[in-house]
């Protein structure tokens, strides 16, 4: 085997209805993270429509600038699916008609049945010089195109025909074209509490260690998330598993040390499976009042794994008079701290729990109480005392509503770590 070199492919995903809206290229994601663990890199990703110049342009394109490209999509039956057409003219060579190819459509249609179309057996054209992937779950197969010293791969736009292929194929011929396996992997940090800027501050420090490791350094990428907070991408590359993931968790470790407490979930975790986890560890049951946010907190926490354990419920006590009476707000302005710790003590003893939480506050668009849109109360019981927090959240009515869920559960994350 040769020298290992670092290959580049780059997905170019072809169909109208992609750039239209019409269909979600979900494709082209599944692909991108295929690559990934097999550490290929992928730094380019196309949609284009189905239009044959068009088509021709985008494989030059990526052609030019990566040595290899996947193509995933029109090759069908119909006249719109012009995929073999586009790279006849890229490879410069005739479309010629796979007898064997043809046979296996034919008898396909006759095994379940079915009249054939003539125009199916368009699926047996291929560029000369091409090599075909075998069909094993639909019509139409794959192929293997060399350009020069480059390739381009062309696959069914049928997901799981797509994946099989990928499977089989694309990515063992990739790695043995590289002369080496690699495997990229990430882990993505979910913070709340800073912006992207400020974040960026706090690692600035390993940020610059690693500019000064050069080639093979960990990499570190910013995702705002909006209403989820600001996520922190670790990427390594390595050559197997095992040693990405010791270099993965070891950068894992460097990050926290810098964000600690920032830091709430890792990957698929959110805010109400880190504060259920805290929960549960810590033996206690929450109990919930809600009132600007409408229920949006209990439907995060009942969201988490096992909520059942630790989530006694909540009171939507959207009207002033439920405040009242069932939660024993005193009679006057309810957006206000007095009436946030009043609607967490009544939470937690009307619920039975141990801790109690709670969030009033005015979503908009005008004002309330003398309080303008954005102002939020958070009241929390526990420990034998209560407090309540003030902030003032930015955006429209619904941006305010989610920003003010997440928070208050941010804000029982801190309290309960402090415990511990």
């Amino acid at each position: 085997m040769g020298a290992a070199i670092a290959m580049q492919c780059e997905v170019v995903a072809i169909g109208t209805e992609l750039l239209l809206g019409q269909i979600v290229d979900t494709n082209s994601s599944w692909m991108g993270e295929r690559l990934a663990l097999a550490g290929i890199d992928s730094h380019f990703q196309t949609k284009v429509g189905d239009n044959l110049n068009r088509m021709v342009l985008a494989l030059r394109t990526a052609l030019a600038r990566s040595d290899a490209v996947i193509v995933c999509g029109g090759l069908g039956p119909t006249q719109d699916d012009i995929t073999r057409e586009a790279l006849a003219e890229v490879m410069n060579v005739a479309l010629v008609r796979d007898d064997a190819i043809a046979d296996r459509i034919r008898e396909m249609f006759e095994a379940r049945g079915r009249e054939m179309a003539e125009n199916n057996l368009r699926q047996a054209d291929v560029p000369v010089g091409a090599r075909v992937i075998e069909q094993v779950r639909g019509t139409a197969p794959g192929l293997i195109c060399p350009v020069g010293q480059k390739v381009i791969y062309a696959v069914p736009g049928v997901p799981y025909e797509m994946t099989e292929m990928m499977e089989r194929s694309i990515v063992p011929d990739l790695q043995a074209r590289a002369g080496t396996a690699a495997t990229i992997v990430s882990r993505t940090l979910r913070t709340w509490g800073l912006a992207e800027s400020t974040l960026a501050e706090r690692l600035a420090p390993r940020l610059e260690a690693l500019d000064e490791q050069g080639e093979g350094a960990s990499t570190i990428a910013f995702l705002a998330s909006g209403i989820e907070g600001i996520k922190v991408r670790i990427t390594v590359k390595q050559p197997d598993a095992e040693s990405a993931k010791q270099m993965l968790n070891a950068e894992e470790a460097e990050v926290r040390a810098l964000l600690g407490d920032l830091i709430f979930g890792a990957d698929d975790e959110t805010m109400e499976d880190s504060v259920g986890h805290l929960l549960r560890t810590g033996g206690l049951t929450l109990g919930l009042a809600e009132s600007m946010t409408g229920g949006l907190v209990a439907s995060r926490l009942t969201n988490a794994v096992g909520a059942s354990e630790w989530f006694r419920g909540s009171v939507v006590s959207y009207a002033s008079e439920v405040k009242f009476d069932l939660l024993g707000v005193p009679e006057g302005p309810v957006v206000s701290d007095e009436a946030a710790r009043a609607m967490a003590e009544g939470a937690r003893k009307m619920l039975g729990a141990d801790i109690g939480l709670s969030v009033t506050g005015v979503a908009g668009p005008t004002e309330q109480d003398g309080q303008p849109a954005g102002t939020v109360f958070f009241g929390i019981c526990m420990n034998g005392s209560t407090d309540a927090t003030h902030l003032q959240l930015p955006g429209d009515r619904d941006r305010v509503r989610q920003f003010a869920a997440i928070s208050l559960l941010d804000l029982l994350r801190r309290r309960l770590l402090e415990r511990e």
